[in-house]
């Protein structure tokens, strides 16, 4: 099973808070992001655990699928913060297959 816990440097955000009649607790708004989506993890001492995720268009899944083309986008991510820039030229022809 991966880590869930990623910084185990807590901070109480709100206390006794209390679930409403449909069993739903509210997040104070300054931790909740737009887009954001939550897995829900609870242990045997009922303490539960939110950990954020983000979702990927179906449509650029097939990058973390494909191993050599993410080293590859990696290498040029690294590559680009060394303040090196490398023209690629114009991709305005995979625009059509990409609508």
């Amino acid at each position: 099973m991966k880590t869930i816990i990623k910084n185990t440097n807590f901070k109480g955000v709100a206390k006794s808070v209390r679930p409403d009649a449909k069993r739903r607790v509210v997040l104070p708004a300054d931790l909740v992001r737009e887009g954001i989506i939550y897995h829900i993890y609870a242990n045997a001492a009922g303490q539960i655990v939110l950990d954020p995720q983000v979702t990927i268009p179906a449509s650029e899944a097939w990058l973390f699928a494909d191993k050599t083309a993410l080293e590859m986008v990696d290498r040029g991510m690294v590559e680009s913060g060394k303040g090196k820039v490398i023209d690629r030229g114009s991709f305005s022809k995979y625009m059509k297959d990409a609508l």
